[in-house]
């Protein structure tokens, strides 16, 4: 059964190039007259504020902290009265999100059990599961030459060595939640049109 508006979240390692995806698909999707909300996670709430300054080396927190603070951020996203993801949602928008739950498996998941991260974040999967979980696939090794030409600070987890061992638990994730998830792979390494039309293409299919 097709719906009006989707729920679409967009994943991959650091420099995977996601947010240029999800914000050309923001775009295609307001062009074809769809009403869109981009949002993005750690979001830039008080709490997201948080994540970011210790990403940023201003603040020293432990993963498993880190990973608490992940699962406060994503409830707040999903149930802030102003802006969150369910009001938007019950308003008509098609939500885009730059990052979701599968970066806490990932990311946090690395470092510490993925399985209780996944079980830490139940309470937002139970609320809310993407109509589909888009991953950006691409080498840690372009992934670093990338960041390393973009960025004038290497944040924490841009590592080769890091990015290998989430790139990793990525996939660990998705296999273990594939009878629940709805997961589309996309080879990132492509050219931004090329991965683009493919995104395209299946996100049209299921509106």
């Amino acid at each position: 059964m097709s719906k009006k508006n989707l729920f679409l979240a967009f994943e991959g390692i650091d420099g995977s190039g996601k947010s240029t995806q999800s914000k050309m698909l923001e775009e295609k999707l307001n062009a074809d007259g769809l009403k869109v909300y981009h949002t993005f996670e750690p979001t830039d709430s008080y709490i997201g504020t948080l994540i970011r300054k210790i990403f940023r080396h201003e603040i020293e927190a432990d993963h498993r902290t880190i990973a608490g603070l992940y699962v406060a951020d994503r409830i707040n996203h999903l149930t802030n009265t102003e802006n969150g993801i369910l009001k938007k949602l019950e308003e008509g928008y098609t939500v885009i999100t730059d990052r979701y739950y599968f970066s806490s498996y990932a990311y946090q998941g690395t470092h510490m059990s993925q399985d209780w991260v996944i079980t830490a974040n139940s309470i937002s999967a139970d609320m809310l599961r993407p109509d589909l979980n888009i991953f950006i696939d691409i080498t840690p090794e372009v992934a670093i030459e990338r960041l390393h030409s973009n960025r004038s600070q290497i944040q924490l987890y841009e590592t080769l060595d890091n990015l290998k061992a989430v790139r990793d638990k990525y996939f660990e994730a998705f296999e273990k939640e594939k009878s629940r998830e709805k997961i589309f792979i996309v080879d990132g390494n492509r050219s931004v049109d090329e991965i683009f039309a493919e995104i395209g293409a299946k996100v049209s299919s299921i509106i």
